[in-house]
Parts: structure tokens; C-alpha cells; sequence
């Protein structure tokens, strides 16, 4: 087990989806709630930055450094984050300086973090300069990278899954299929390895939500913190099924970011079936192609399915 410094509320909810399953009859439909985990209104990355800042902790820094777009999750959780655990924050966020902070961006602001512009960069091209700088000056920097997806961020998932479990297990309920935005590849990589060790048969369906790759692609990315994860913990799983990671790439033509009348339709459906919101970027696409997967009809009849929300409503007041 690793160590960890406890930034949420666990477990969250598992709600069936009773008005919007009554629509898909061939289909039932739940939600697993990572909107809820409580940190700065919640989402995914609360669960990896448990660890990542026990480790930031551990190593005797005083700051954290990461990365992402201005309405960058990642990047308002770890803003959230540092302010809980006492550690000097600075977000090197794409773009360029906004006349009026909203959404994401406002909340990073109001957490007090530190944060840097950095144009066309988004990724962390500009990170290695800034923790230069940062040690010149005299602090300890701790990088976190993009997304927190690493070794140490897949840990959060990797228990999501034990946590999962135990739920189903209550409920005398089984899934089939799972279904969430992924784009960093460290959410995945840890559901992935907590299915294999948890010894769980549901499938695992990303949604993609940002076409620009990396001179690595993401199935790789997701492979090598697998990789590294059974490597560092000696695990020996019985199955081997990561070989190729399920990535959907039908949903993110539009770019990163772009707010179509697919995600704002899916958004609407969720909020008027069932009083739930998602976001614009991650969750309401990834939540769009779902339900356009259901409507094909080519997953088989009577399949539970579950909608892992990765939260990121801030991001709802900033779209169009």
C-alpha cells in the first residue's frame, strides 16, 4: 500500500441512472461520482494528487510545480491541493493572460497559486526553466506533470477500482462496461491496473478528448505507466490484457477544448434527466460519445453500463 495524503472524500457515490436508463431500455445505466470528491468542487485528479503530494511532502519540498490549459482540472485540484498541505503552487498554463478570470482559472487565482502564461505550451515544454528558476531562488520544487500521470498519479486509480468493487459487491451488481474522458493516460493506466489486480471483467473505454498527440501516443504513454507500475511494485498479474489500451477517437475531431453541440447536448440530457452537471471539455464529451455508442446498439442488450464522471464543472462557466 502506498502512503498518502488525504485530499478527498471517499468513496464517492454510485447511482444508478433510473430517469435516463428508462430512455436506453436495452441498457442499465450508472454513474460513478468523482465530481464528488471534495477537493475545490471536486474531480479525477484529487485521487492521484493524494499521492503525488505525500511524495512532495516526503522529499522535504516546499513547492509544486505543474501544467495545463487556463481551464485546466488538473490544475485547479493541485492549486487546492498545495494550499491544504502548506506548499507554494505555480501553474504554467497555455494561452495568454485573460482581461477577466473565470471558471478554473478564477478558482486556481482565489487558491493562490502562482500563475505563469505560457502561450502555445500547455504540456510542460516551459517546466524545466521554471523549476531552474524556482531553485536559484532558493525553494525545493516537486514537479507534477501533466495531468499527474504518472507511476505515483495511477496509484489513485488503482485503489478506484478496490473501491468500486467493494461497492458492486454490496449491491450484488456486476458492470460491463465503463466509460470516461481520457487524455493524459494516468486515469486509465490506473483503472487498467486495478482491474487486473482486483480481478474485475468489466471493459475499459476511453473516450479521447485532446487529437494532439506527443511524440508519444497516448496508448504508449498509458503502456509505460503500467510498465513502470508492475515493475516498481512487483506486481505479477495472472492476465495480460494491457496490450492494447481501448482508446475511442471518434469524439475529438473538434480539438481540445472546442465546445460543440455535442458536448452542449450531452451536458442538457444529464442535467435534465437527472439533475447531474458535466463539463464541457472532458465529461461532456466523453459522456456524448457514450451515448452515441449506446444508440448505435453494438454493445449487447441488457449490459450494465457505468459513466465514470471526472468532474471539472468549474469549466461550465466558461463555455459558450
Amino acid at each position: 500500500m502506498q502512503n498518502k495524503f488525504n485530499l478527498g472524500f471517499f468513496p464517492t457515490p454510485l447511482e444508478k441512472l433510473e430517469n435516463l436508463s428508462s430512455q436506453f431500455p436495452d441498457y442499465n445505466l450508472f454513474i460513478k461520482r468523482d465530481d464528488h470528491t471534495g477537493l475545490a468542487t471536486g474531480g479525477n485528479k484529487t485521487r492521484k494528487l493524494e499521492y503525488l503530494i505525500f511524495d512532495a511532502l516526503e522529499k522535504g519540498c516546499d513547492t509544486v510545480v505543474t501544467c495545463g490549459a487556463q481551464q485546466s482540472n488538473h490544475c485547479r485540484q493541485t492549486a487546492a491541493a498545495c494550499a491544504k498541505a502548506g506548499l507554494e503552487c505555480h501553474l504554467l498554463l497555455g494561452g495568454q493572460k485573460p482581461v477577466k478570470y473565470s471558471g478554473n482559472l478564477l478558482i486556481s487565482k482565489i487558491l493562490g497559486s502562482k500563475i505563469h502564461f505560457t502561450g502555445e505550451n500547455r504540456k510542460g515544454e516551459d517546466i524545466d526553466p521554471m523549476m531552474e528558476r524556482l531553485r536559484k531562488k532558493g525553494s525545493i520544487p516537486y514537479l507534477i506533470p501533466y495531468g499527474g500521470s504518472n507511476t505515483l498519479g495511477a496509484w489513485g486509480y488503482f485503489e478506484a477500482v478496490k473501491e468500486l468493487k467493494d461497492q458492486l459487491n454490496k449491491l450484488n451488481l456486476e458492470i460491463d462496461h465503463i466509460f470516461f474522458a481520457t487524455s493524459s493516460g494516468g486515469t486509465q493506466a490506473g483503472l487498467l491496473l486495478g482491474k487486473e489486480e482486483f480481478e474485475m471483467d468489466f471493459t475499459i473505454n476511453g473516450i479521447n478528448i485532446d487529437k494532439a498527440e506527443t511524440e508519444i501516443t497516448l496508448e504508449k504513454t498509458i503502456l509505460n505507466i503500467v510498465d513502470e507500475f508492475s515493475h516498481e511494485n512487483n506486481c505479477a498479474f495472472k492476465r495480460k490484457t494491457f496490450e492494447h489500451p481501448i482508446i475511442i477517437r471518434d469524439y475529438d475531431h473538434p480539438g481540445y477544448g472546442v465546445v460543440t453541440e455535442n458536448e452542449k447536448s450531452a451536458i442538457k440530457l444529464l442535467a435534465e434527466t437527472e439533475g447531474i452537471l458535466l463539463d464541457p471539455v472532458y465529461s461532456g464529451r466523453a459522456f456524448f460519445g457514450m451515448i452515441d455508442i449506446l444508440k448505435s446498439g453494438t454493445l449487447k442488450k441488457g449490459s450494465n453500463i457505468l459513466f465514470w464522471h471526472t468532474g471539472g464543472i468549474p469549466a461550465i462557466f466558461e463555455s459558450t
